[in-house]
Order: structure tokens, then C-alpha cells, then sequence
């Protein structure tokens, strides 16, 4: 599974306000709903009850929100880098500033766990991260997230 199947160069967010984790998920829901084809408040209520099983931030500015919802036909993602980094009750207790949402249709259990391991993957490698931060614009942020090299276990053809 690669990033391209799960993100599209519209679902980058070079640099996205948001206040705290309420409010993060809040925007990101509204702006993935159009590409999902799914309700904004079903979307923002699904990442809320996922994030009360426990936080998804998952350390050194990272976090990964997601859930499984009934209509959906495929998995879709966005990411975000965020303008100031927020509190987001990581498990290092660190804010948060790279942030990439994931969406799964609700019979998806593999698959999703396996979008999940590859966006993990991805975002384990710091010196990813660190482009990633330093990057400008949406263009520049989807190239970096899309590398062929960025984690994948896959050889070039």
C-alpha cells in the first residue's frame, strides 16, 4: 500500500489553525468531508470517539486521528501540517504539528490497519518529519509524503 492510495494532492494542508484537538479535528473533518462524500458531523464525532479510547498522538509532533465509518467506499486520508504546534495529549506529551487523518469504510480491518502501519512507517523517519516542517506549500509537502523512498518496503521497478 502506498501513501498515493490513500492521499490526494488536494487533501494537503500546508498550514492549518487550530486552537487545540477539538478544534484540529473539527477543521480537518470539514475539509475531508467533501472528498470523503461523507457528513463533516459524522466524521468529527467518529475521530472524537475514537480519541476518547486514548489520544493518537503518537510522539515527536506526531499525530494519526482516524476511524472507520458505514458509506465509505475506500480508504481516504488528509494531512496537515499545523501553523503552531497544539497540545494534543501525545504519549511523550509533546504538541503536535504533523498531523494525518485517515478514514477507513467500516468493514475495512486490514486494509485500515495497514494504512495505519504505513502512514506510521512513514512518519517515523525524522529526517521525513524534519522536510516535512520545513516545507512551504501543499505541492512540496504531497511530493515529500509520496516518495517512493519515504518508508516503503517495495523496490522500484
Amino acid at each position: 500500500m502506498e501513501i498515493t492510495d490513500l492521499l490526494a494532492p488536494e487533501a494537503v494542508l500546508s498550514s492549518l489553525k487550530a486552537q487545540g484537538k477539538k478544534q484540529l479535528l473539527q477543521e480537518m473533518a470539514e475539509r475531508i468531508a467533501p472528498l470523503s462524500g461523507l457528513p463533516e458531523r459524522r466524521i468529527f464525532e467518529t475521530l472524537i470517539e475514537r480519541e476518547r479510547l486514548g489520544s493518537t498522538g503518537m510522539g515527536q509532533g506526531i499525530a494519526i486521528p482516524h476511524g472507520r465509518l458505514a458509506g465509505l467506499t475506500k480508504i481516504v486520508g488528509m494531512f496537515a501540517r499545523l501553523e503552531t504546534p497544539i497540545a494534543y495529549d501525545a504519549v511523550d506529551n509533546q504538541p503536535v504539528d504533523l498531523v494525518f487523518l485517515l478514514l477507513a469504510p467500516e468493514g475495512a480491518g486490514a486494509d485500515h490497519l495497514k494504512a495505519l502501519a504505513r502512514v506510521s512507517r512513514l512518519l517515523r523517519n525524522q529526517q521525513t518529519c524534519e522536510k516535512l516542517r520545513a516545507a512551504k506549500d501543499s505541492e512540496v509537502l504531497y511530493a515529500l509524503l509520496t516518495e517512493k523512498t519515504n518508508g516503503s518496503t517495495s523496490q522500484a521497478a
